[in-house]
């Protein structure tokens, strides 16, 4: 495993930007050619697009129930766009492209973009809790016993930390492995530039 520690912590990672900006263009590019034409009897993108549709809402209805419903697009949006974020590390030539300071990888490859994915579904977790049930919701952190309060409630509010850096490290590790496949070299071994790090292996 490989931990570099930067000594410069003002440096602000914009190209995480760029890429999640290139993702939704994919999404929104995708949607808007599949449906610009739409047939009673679905084909091609409009068929795909569908049978997506089709595949969220039976994820949806087998997670949460009868009342999935208002959810779909919540959770088909999350979906798409991790899926794509993923996939475009190992298909998209990010590599490729010279940036003055940093480097473009997937929008999930940055701890950043998996935090704040974590903590959107956290708030939609209690956001659905609190409604429907009130403030009695928070008397599943006595169930079964009192005496687990504290490790229910370390357990609810570590599912963001666990969720963001369990994304964030199967990401990492997948686009270390394409780039030193690739270009034969490990991708941390930047003495061109202007940031001292410090590398640390174990």
């Amino acid at each position: 495993m490989i931990l570099v520690i930067y000594d410069d912590y003002s440096m602000i990672h914009g190209q995480v930007l760029i890429t999640s900006w290139v993702v939704i263009a994919i999404l929104l590019g995708s949607a808007a050619l599949a449906v610009r034409n739409p047939q009673t009897i679905p084909t091609g993108g409009q068929n795909f697009f569908e049978y997506v549709l089709e595949f969220i809402r039976d994820v949806s209805k087998t997670r949460i129930g009868e009342e999935y419903g208002p959810w779909v697009p919540f959770i088909g949006t999350m979906f798409l766009f991790i899926f794509v974020s993923n996939w475009s590390g190992t298909l998209l030539p990010w590599k490729i492209i010279q940036l003055p300071h940093g480097e473009l990888a997937a929008p999930t490859n940055d701890i950043n973009t998996t935090v704040a994915l974590a903590l959107l579904t956290s708030v939609a977790y209690f956001y659905a809790g609190l409604t429907k049930k009130g403030l009695s919701y928070f008397g599943k952190y006595i169930q079964p016993t009192p005496i687990l309060l504290p490790i229910n409630i370390l357990e609810d509010f570590t599912k963001p930390l666990s969720l963001s850096f369990r994304l964030f490290g199967n990401i990492l590790a997948d686009e270390l492995v394409v780039v030193v496949l690739v270009y034969g070299h490990d991708p941390h071994d930047h003495h061109d530039s202007p940031h001292r790090y410090h590398v640390i292996h174990f």
